[in-house]
């Protein structure tokens, strides 16, 4: 006789990820193209004052969400889902 959790179990939708696994090379291409040119204008960009320090901030935080999320994109893609 099956528990409460086991039927809850066996009752539960199957889980469907948010970008579809045929979109993930996609998905993780883009995300690393813009996380990699954003790290080259972070290198570029004026550094001097409270002024550049802004635009570090600016520039360093979009290019590091964009890596990061491109980087376990890119594992999905190649069969190692994180």
């Amino acid at each position: 006789m099956p528990t409460q959790i086991a039927k809850q179990w066996s009752q539960a939708p199957a889980y469907a990820p948010a970008v579809s696994i045929p979109m993930q090379p996609f998905v993780a291409t883009v995300l690393l193209l813009i996380g990699f040119l954003l790290t080259a204008l972070f290198s570029i960009i004026d550094k001097k004052g409270v002024v550049g320090l802004g635009k570090q901030i600016a520039i360093a935080i979009p290019a590091s969400i964009s890596l990061g999320f491109g980087f376990v994109y890119l594992l999905c893609a190649v069969g190692v889902f994180v």
